[in-house]
Order: structure tokens, then C-alpha cells, then sequence
């Protein structure tokens, strides 16, 4: 037992230096999005990359090796806990992901990606690709190398350099699965979609097009993301570019958003997502906060609780009836004639556009496709950056028949590959077909509806909390829903999902 106490111990000395520069990556982030000048990048990206550098060597290291392997041998392993052994089973994995990476080489990456989200801004705003794409081919060649690195030293091959990628967002998740995910996406969705998008033409708009002060829209978002269970004693709200959440520790959770003035269902919308990403922060467990353990398990997982509070209870009447008189308390003129089966109509409606961010729920995952597609062939190598926005401007007319006007709102609506957020984009998809999952196994549980209907989101928040929340990465999300539901991920609920929800807008007149 002397032998185990010693080893965690150890293990935690380098765990607690690892967690703490990680907080203060995460909080330069958030400055960088938020609050920072426009021209403090070249410093700050500096400063970014000695902080990371200083990150991995301190959780990658020879002594952390031995401790690590010392920590698997079974004599020791099974005197430790639970969650002992989950934080050891994450380094090791983290350990094989970032060791074959030179600490220059490491150090140069980050320092590129703190920089390059300001390009993309400039890009987005000129409407110009070709300002983000020197930076991005950087990004790209980046990324290939460090997966090609992995590829070297692997002793299990994947079978494409993406595959690598994916593993550091969805461990479990391969192009094999996902080709397959996706190919039965899209053959219920693109024969299903034409037919929508003509019946909700017919369907009036949640908003008119009027003026919603952008500072009502904020008090509209904080109500709503605090009805939901937010605290704002251990979280924050603020405006930036692209909404996002990030996270200190589970007492420091911030969430951003984005305003337009004649559009506040983006904001709204974009608000209960991001609650959805926080109160799975928040509802980490006390015991595993401050550690590598100590978030959520996965992004397909994360974004099943987003998109689970965003569009399967955000979209419901019942959710409605409980709060939306919120909003005619601070858009009396502009909601004045506005009833609430109209206003549910309108947030359900399906619409072609080219915005991922302002997609409804049907078309929502052609996005994600799209992004897959590309994405997958960058990394693989068999396009180019400069090929990327007339492949991407192909899937779209090939989609959704259209063609985005400019880069803004094409190849350029999204930050992620400026953060170097590769094999992200499947993510989404994966957690909407998770959150449908979930509400098939809550109805079973409790009178969901119900609790909705008198605002009652406590049975709700608590039951997550205790079955997925609070483990944080101590069970992978394969396990997280098995232990729930009693089947892993299983995909078959969401296209069910689709098919109901499509329904419910071609009878809307019946």
C-alpha cells in the first residue's frame, strides 16, 4: 500500500502543475475571445506557447513515464480507486498522443493556433479566404504531421491519418463508423428535406423582423441559462465572435455568445446550447475537479447535453409554457401579438441556409457532413487548402442547392480550424443522435413533459447530473450510455427523431 500511496502522490505533484497551467490556457483563451485588444495576439500567442510548452513537459515527461507504467502494474492497480485508476488510464492515453510530438514543434503549434483565430476574424469580416488560408495550410500540415507521428508509433494502425484526429475528440468513433453514421443520415434526410423546407414556408417566423436591443437580449439569455440551472455564482456570460464555452474548474464555467439585433432566436438558442455545455462542467463531482479527469468525456458526449437542452427540451411547447413570458416581459412590442403555439411553430421550422450556427434540426447535420467530407480529405491529404472553398461550395449545391454569396458565409462562418479543432465536427452530429437517445431513455423515467410544463427542470438537471455529469472522463461515453440506457451508442433514436419531427411540420396545417 506504501507503494501506491507514494506513486499517487508523485502522480499528483506533476497532475495538480499540469492542471494549473491548463486553467490559465483556458482563461488566455477566454481574454483572447472576449475582453483582449485586437493587437494583443502577437505577445499574447508567445506567452501561449511557453505556457503549453511548459504544459506538456510537465505532464509528458520520463519520470512520469515510469510512474504511469508503475501505477498499470497489477499489483498496484488494483489497490487503486476508481477514479485513481480513470485518471491513470487518461494520462497514459494523453501520454502516447503527446509524447511523439517535439516539444518545439509542440511549443511553434500553439503559438500558430493563439494566433491564427485573429486572422479568421479578419478573414470572416473581409469576406476573404485567402487571408486565412496561409495560416490554415500551417494548421493543416500541422496536424497531419502530429497524426503521422502517432501513425509511426502506434503499435494498433488506424486506418487513415483522420482517424487520429477523431480519437482525441471521440475516443471509440473511426471514418468507419462515421462513413456508415452518415450514410444513413443522409438517406433519410436528403429525400425528407425538399418535402420540410416547402411546408415551412408556410409556417410564420418565431420573430418578426424588428429591433431586439442587444443588452435585452443578454438579460433574456441569463434568465433563461439560470431557469435551466446555471449558477452564476460559479459561472459567466459574455460576448464574443462565435458562442463557446470553457472552463477553469468546475466553480469557474464561462459561457460566450453572439447578438444579432434582428435575430435574437440565434442568441437564444445559442444561450441554452452553451448551458447545456456548463452544466455539465458544473455538475463534475467535487472529488475528480481539479484533475485530467475532471471534465467531460468526450465532445460527442458534451455536445449531447448541448444540443439536448438546445433543441429536445428548447424546442418543446412544454419547455415554452413555463418561461415565455420572459420574453414579452422584455420585448412587449415586438412579442405583443405573438402566441405561443406560433412561436413553437416558427423555432421548429426547417428552412435551407448556409449558417451551421442558425441551422434547425433537420438540416443541421448536412452541415456537419459537409464539414466531415472536407476535413476528412484535408487531413488525408487528398485536398488542398486552396481547393477547400470550391469543395465546400460543391457540397453545398449539392446538398442543400445553394451556393453560400461569400467566404463569411461559407468555408469562413466557423473558428474551429483556427484553434487547430480538427475531427471536432462529427462531434455535433454524434451528440444529437445522443441526445435523442436520452430522451427516449428519460421518458421512460420520469413524466418529462410534466416537470417541463411547470418549470420544474430540477428531475431533469439531476438525473444527468448523477448519471453522465459527474464522472466526468472516468467513464467513457460507450459506457456512460450503457450504464444508463442499457445500450451504447445507438443512432437508430435520433433518425426516429427526424422522422417525427419532420412529421409534426408537413400536418401542421391538418
Amino acid at each position: 500500500m506504501i507503494i501506491v500511496q507514494e506513486c499517487i502522490k508523485k502522480l499528483h505533484v506533476y497532475m495538480d502543475r499540469g492542471v494549473a497551467y491548463q486553467a490559465a490556457l483556458a482563461l488566455l483563451e477566454w481574454d483572447q475571445e472576449t475582453f483582449a485588444p485586437a493587437k494583443a495576439d502577437t505577445f499574447t500567442s508567445k506567452v501561449i506557447g511557453e505556457i503549453s510548452e511548459a504544459y506538456k513537459q510537465v505532464l509528458v515527461n520520463d519520470e512520469v513515464r515510469q510512474l504511469l507504467d508503475q501505477a498499470s502494474q497489477e499489483q498496484v492497480w488494483e489497490h487503486l480507486t476508481f477514479e485513481e485508476q480513470a485518471l491513470v488510464k487518461q494520462w497514459k492515453k494523453m501520454f502516447v498522443q503527446l509524447d511523439c510530438i517535439p516539444d518545439q514543434e509542440y511549443k511553434a503549434y500553439s503559438n500558430l493556433v493563439s494566433r491564427a483565430t485573429n486572422v479568421w476574424v479578419k478573414a470572416k469580416k473581409e469576406k476573404d479566404f485567402q487571408i486565412f488560408a496561409p495560416i490554415l495550410t500551417e494548421i493543416v500540415n500541422y496536424k497531419r504531421k502530429f497524426a503521422q507521428y502517432q501513425d509511426q508509433k502506434s503499435k494498433e494502425k488506424k486506418s487513415c491519418l483522420y482517424d487520429y484526429l477523431l480519437e482525441e475528440f471521440e475516443p471509440g468513433f473511426s471514418v468507419e463508423i462515421l462513413d456508415t453514421f452518415f450514410e444513413n443520415l443522409k438517406k433519410v434526410l436528403l429525400p425528407m428535406l425538399p418535402k420540410v423546407w416547402k411546408a415551412s414556408a408556410e409556417i410564420p417566423g418565431a420573430f418578426s423582423k424588428e429591433h431586439y436591443p442587444k443588452e435585452e437580449q443578454m438579460a433574456v439569455c441569463k434568465y433563461l441559462s439560470k431557469y435551466l440551472g446555471f449558477d452564476f455564482e460559479r459561472g459567466v456570460m459574455a460576448e464574443s465572435a462565435h458562442p463557446f464555452t470553457t472552463n477553469l474548474h468546475k466553480n469557474d464555467v464561462r459561457i460566450t455568445n453572439h447578438f444579432y439585433e434582428d435575430n435574437p432566436e440565434s442568441a437564444i438558442f445559442s444561450a441554452i446550447h452553451e448551458t447545456g455545455h456548463g452544466l455539465y462542467e458544473l455538475g463534475i463531482a467535487d472529488s475528480i475537479a481539479l484533475s485530467i479527469v475532471g471534465t467531460g468525456t468526450s465532445m460527442g458526449m458534451h455536445e449531447g447535453q448541448s444540443r439536448f437542452w438546445e433543441n429536445v427540451i428548447g424546442r418543446r411547447e412544454s419547455f415554452w409554457k413555463g418561461c415565455f413570458d420572459i420574453l414579452q416581459q422584455h420585448f412587449p412590442k415586438q412579442m405583443e401579438n405573438v402566441e405561443l403555439k406560433t412561436f413553437v411553430a416558427g423555432i421548429n421550422k426547417s428552412t435551407p441556409g448556409m449558417i451551421r450556427t442558425e441551422a434547425d434540426e433537420l438540416s443541421y447535420s448536412l452541415h456537419i457532413i459537409i464539414r466531415y467530407e472536407v476535413e476528412k480529405q484535408l487531413i488525408n491529404g487528398t485536398l488542398e487548402v486552396d481547393q477547400l472553398e470550391d469543395a465546400w461550395n460543391r457540397l453545398y449545391e449539392e446538398y442543400f442547392g445553394m451556393v453560400p454569396r461569400d467566404a463569411a458565409e461559407g468555408v469562413l462562418q466557423d473558428v474551429h480550424w483556427s484553434c487547430g479543432d480538427f475531427g471536432y465536427f462529427p462531434s455535433y452530429a454524434i451528440g444529437t443522435a445522443i441526445s435523442a437517445q436520452m430522451y427516449a431513455h428519460l421518458k421512460k423515467q420520469m413524466p418529462i413533459e410534466q416537470y417541463l410544463e411547470e418549470g420544474n427542470i430540477r428531475p431533469i438537471r439531476e438525473y444527468l447530473k448523477e448519471h453522465i455529469y459527474q464522472y466526468g472522463m472516468c467513464k467513457d461515453t460507450d459506457t456512460l450510455l450503457r450504464d444508463m440506457t442499457g445500450e451504447g451508442f445507438a443512432p437508430q433514436y435520433y433518425l426516429k427523431y427526424l422522422e417525427e419531427k419532420a412529421n409534426r411540420i408537413l400536418n401542421y396545417k391538418k
